[in-house]
Parts: structure tokens; sequence; C-alpha cells
């Protein structure tokens, strides 16, 4: 379907609220994308509710992909699997698979300690651990065995100043991370997130604790760590999706409604419910 005509389909979302199925609109351009991420029909149940429905999507390489959609779409939720976070919820079960740079995360041999290692995750709100800010930066390569101090203290600089925080913390790092400033503390948690190199980088939402002043400093580091990260980002502010992202998901009750370059899911979008939503009329 052409991405610049808008199709009309009544009710939409009243129906998938009745349990109807739609095919998600997904955009040309994301199929031309090398994926490092590949999330095929994709369900999961809390008990007996399921909370996703068959959501299958490519996320492209090296570049950031936002999740938007109105609260309880199942953004954080989706996001959580991709590291399998879930799997500490007892009532949780999944079908479908996801893939990682074309490994399965779901298989039965998979090794989730492994797998994380290949992932960094940043969570709504700070949380650094109560240590000093250099043990908060090299702690995944002390995980990992890493003794080498010259080595640590070339992935704790290299890993700051990727999160644009060097210059204000390298005469501190051996005080406690916790006497940060809210959004430093969020930009020392993407660094120890980044010191791992990680394949993909996972953010739910990391600036909703923040300050305007904080969350542009994220949204500055997001489009620095652009082309040398591949990430996907929850966030519940639609200027924000616009500002930072190359692409965009549009969710709802737990489906996926449209995925394409994000200037064509804000400006042109194929479904009249994903205007609505850009412009503010429902969610």
């Amino acid at each position: 379907m052409d991405a610049h005509t808008t199709t009309m389909e009544p009710n939409r979302l009243e129906r998938i609220s009745q349990g109807e199925t739609f095919a998600a609109e997904i955009h040309a351009a994301i199929r031309r994308e090398d994926p490092i991420l590949n999330i095929e029909d994709f369900n999961l149940w809390y008990g007996d509710k399921q909370a996703l429905f068959d959501i299958s999507m490519n996320v492209a390489a090296n570049k950031v992909t936002a999740l938007i959609g109105p609260s309880g779409c199942g953004k954080s939720t989706l996001l959580r699997c991709v590291n399998r976070m879930n799997d500490l919820i007892d009532t949780v079960r999944i079908g479908g698979d996801m893939k990682l740079a074309g490994d399965t995360i779901y298989g039965r041999t998979v090794d989730v300690i492994e797998l994380r290692k290949r992932m960094g995750m940043v969570f709504q709100k700070p949380n650094p651990f109560p240590m000093s800010i250099f043990e908060n930066v090299v702690y995944p390569l002390r995980i990992d065995g890493v003794r080498n101090r010259s080595q640590l203290e070339e992935v704790c600089e290299h890993s700051l100043r990727g999160a644009a925080l060097w210059d204000e913390v390298k005469d501190r790092l051996s005080e406690s991370a916790l006497s940060l400033s809210g959004g430093q503390q969020q930009r020392l948690c993407i660094a120890r997130a980044i010191a791992s190199e990680p394949e993909v980088l996972l953010l739910d939402e990391p600036c909703s604790a923040l300050d305007p002043i904080a969350t542009g400093k994220i949204e500055d580091l997001i489009s620095e760590l652009r082309g040398e990260y591949s990430i996907l980002i929850v966030t519940h502010n639609m200027q924000q999706a616009s500002r930072i992202s190359d692409y965009t998901a549009l969710m709802y009750l737990g489906r996926l409604l449209e995925y394409g370059p994000t200037s064509d899911i804000f400006t042109r979008p194929i479904l009249k419910e994903t205007e609505d939503y850009v412009t503010g009329r429902f969610g």
C-alpha cells in the first residue's frame, strides 16, 4: 500500500477492543533496512489475559526505533520481552519468537544471562548502584572477570564520554553515584549500559522521571549514539519520538497498528487512527 495515502477504516479501534484483528501497516522502508532484531508472531499472556497479539516487526540496525501508544498498550511489555525480563513473572507465557542478529532469544537452550550481556537496558527511573561512579560504569566488566585496571579505566572514560558525562564527573569518579543529580544518574546508567558494547540498547521511558533540561541532554545523547548503537526506546512523549527516532511503531491494546519512518508516521501515516493519535485526538 502506498504510504502516502490515508485509508479510512471505520471504528478500527473499537473493533480491536472487541477482539477483531487487523494486519499492521508496515511501510516499505522498514523492509529495506538491515535488522538487528526480528520479532516474529509474538504473543504474551499474563495468566489468562493476553497482553501482546501477533507482533511482527524488524528493528533496524544502528537506528533509533521508538515505540509509542496510549498507556497500557504493551510498549514496555514488548521491550522487556527482548531481554526476557518478563521471565521473572510466574504467570507469563509467550508464543512466537524474537531473534537478535539472527540468534533466537526464546529457544530452549538460550543462556539468558549471556543473552542479556548482548543488550543494554535503561529504565524509567535512574538505578545507579550504591557504589562509586567508576564502579558503576565498569560493573559489567567486573561481572565478566576483568581485573586489569588500565582496561577498566579506559572503558570507564570511553563510556562516560559516550554518555556525555565525562567532563562533569572526571574528577569525582571515586564519589558515590548516588551523589549525582537525577539526570546525571540516568546518563550514568546509559554509560553502564554501553560499557559492555551491547548489540542493542533498550530504553524504557528513560526521561519520564527527569526535568526538561535533563530530558534535553538525554535526547541529545540518544542522537549522538545513533549510528553507533541500535536503540529501541519506549516513550510516552510523541514530540520526543518525532525528535530522536528514525522509525516509529504505534501500538494499541497489545497490537501493532502502524510502523514506518518517523517522518511518515507523523506527517503522512497510512492509517487515520495513526493520524488521530499523533495529533492528539485519542490516547
